[in-house]
């Protein structure tokens, strides 16, 4: 009770603040359902995710939220300390194992009483705003829990406040909810990680599709330890790996694809390969407000597969 009681007073005293500074649009609120059960899928660019997606949803979301918000030192660790703890968010283990299937346990009992889950499936914030591999815990629980999958893709708040910057720029950021992701097809294949992958894949490739990132076929992890290695070795940050080429949709499973010009709202895992469509040509998804030039990112120019020769190819749940 005191969990919920400090989520919607929490909420109450940000919104006015959140709307008069950074001015938040929204694109596709309509696909949040007003009531039910439901996955929110998000692209993770910045710590103020976390505060913007509530803004936007009347209804409260329960996030999945990595436990080192939960244990970090300082000023700031104890922030984010009463923050999420005193929200009622669910710290999730990233070492795996036990730890990790306890978190995800727990999302599933939620979704069954009926509220909604928000859960970053890249599963750490995007070290230089493209978007990286998913991981295959959220299809694991939308199939457990038979549940739909929203995605929802965070706009700017990358460069309102990336990750390492404790004051965030005053810009205006926005949010694009596409429709939603039914995978009840393959309720009875929730241990088939070839399912999972492919599942998690089409979620990654409706988040690109929706928030014009360039995509990177590694996890988000692993990219960052490349990049501190870079840093401390004193040579140039390395650029990611090789994203697929341009056009190709995720490469397991078949069907279509939810909200981007092919049959909406089926869930049907991607096909080997496809068309992505040109700039500006994605059905579904509308150009939204007006914004400040230079605001919009590009649409995207490349979409998920599964890696190819990587010694980063091993499915991880969380």
């Amino acid at each position: 009770m005191g969990a919920v009681l400090f989520y919607w007073v929490l909420k109450a005293v940000l919104t006015p603040i959140l709307r008069v500074v950074w001015r938040p649009w929204v694109e596709g609120a309509e696909n949040i359902p007003l009531e039910g059960p439901a996955i929110l899928a998000g692209n993770h660019l910045s710590f103020l995710d976390h505060f913007f997606l509530p803004v936007v949803v009347p209804r409260r979301v329960t996030f999945l939220a990595k436990s080192d918000y939960f244990t970090e030192a300082g000023v700031k660790g104890w922030f984010k300390r009463v923050f999420f703890s005193g929200a009622g968010q669910i710290p999730i283990d990233r070492s795996g194992g036990k730890a990790s299937e306890g978190a995800l346990r727990s999302g599933v009992r939620v979704l069954r009483q009926g509220r909604l889950i928000g859960i970053y499936p890249e599963g750490t914030r995007s070290p230089d705003g493209r978007l990286y591999r998913g991981k295959i815990g959220v299809a694991r629980m939308a199939l457990e829990a038979g549940v739909p999958v929203i995605p929802v893709a965070m706009i700017g708040t990358f460069e309102v406040q990336p990750p390492g910057q404790l004051v965030p720029k005053i810009r205006r950021i926005g949010m694009r909810v596409g429709r939603p992701l039914d995978f009840s097809r393959y309720a009875d294949m929730a241990d088939d990680r070839f399912v999972l992958r492919s599942i998690t894949d089409q979620i990654m490739y409706e988040l690109m599709a929706l928030s014009g990132q360039e995509y990177v076929d590694m996890y988000a992890k692993r990219a960052k330890e490349e990049i501190a290695a870079a840093r401390a070795a004193g040579t140039s940050v390395p650029a990611g790996r090789s994203t697929p080429a341009a056009g190709t949709l995720p490469a397991a499973g078949t069907g279509t694809t939810a909200g981007t010009g092919t049959t909406a709202g089926t869930g049907s895992v991607p096909a080997a390969a496809g068309h992505v469509p040109a700039a500006g040509a994605v059905a579904g998804i509308p150009e939204g407000p007006a914004a400040a030039a230079g605001e919009r990112p590009a649409r995207p120019v490349a979409a998920p597969t599964r890696p190819r020769g990587s010694d980063d190819h091993a499915d991880r749940a969380v």
